[in-house]
């Protein structure tokens, strides 16, 4: 017999009280650290992130990694509907990029990382964001609300906050460009929530963050 799951007046005091830590923590880290991105994105988030996230689900809530989209089943209909999606992602950032430079600009802005390097720390980044936003804020949203588009909307919602201070203070991006940032990424972010309502698998989510990612570093 399955487990009853967690009441839901307990699970969205679980979402809000998870968000809410993420947004002060990153936000401040964001404002007062800037370490190398490989300490930041593959050691402080994923302890910042998910540690907290997996005592909310095993110790709060009783329910197991399955029931935050880390799984096997769907595994290929997952791939072929984030391939889908993701080309869609790699038109749009083409688009982005002839219409701020007037041609294409595949000038592969990754810093001074070797590209590989770049790659692996966009898959861990993808991993940890998603479990927490897809996997989880999304799937208890729709949970409590029980209407998939009313969770979407707000996880949408939360995506963009969470990615508001790492706009303006390692970014340092303002005005237009900011506006077309968080633009783009609350279309990633309703897309990415479509595509693991459809699978229940957030391996698909995490495939889909990364195609959508890796046309922006190297267009941008």
């Amino acid at each position: 017999m399955a487990k009853p799951a967690a009441p839901k007046a307990l699970v969205l005091k679980n979402i809000i009280s998870y968000f809410t830590f993420l947004l002060i923590t990153w936000g401040f880290y964001r404002l007062l650290f800037q370490l190398p991105e490989e300490i930041e994105e593959l050691v402080i988030k994923p302890v910042v992130w998910l540690l907290p996230l997996f005592v909310i689900v095993v110790n709060k809530e009783r329910e197991t990694l399955e029931s935050v989209g880390i799984t096997l089943k769907n595994l290929f209909p997952s791939i072929y509907l984030s391939l889908a999606l993701g080309a869609v992602f790699v038109i749009e950032a083409l688009v982005v990029n002839f219409s701020k430079y007037g041609s294409l600009q595949f000038n592969a802005n990754i810093g001074d990382k070797a590209l590989l390097t770049a790659f692996g720390i966009s898959v861990v980044t993808a991993i940890s964001e998603e479990i927490s936003f897809r996997g989880y804020i999304f799937s208890r949203l729709w949970r409590v609300f029980n209407n998939e588009i009313t969770a979407n909307l707000l996880t949408t919602a939360f995506w963009v906050t969470i990615h508001v201070p790492v706009s303006i203070f390692v970014w340092k991006l303002a005005g237009v460009d900011l506006v077309t940032y968080l633009f783009l990424t609350a279309i990633f972010g309703f897309g990415s929530a479509f595509i693991y309502a459809r699978t229940k698998n957030v391996f698909s989510s995490v495939l889909l963050h990364v195609l959508w990612q890796w046309p922006i570093i190297l267009f941008r």
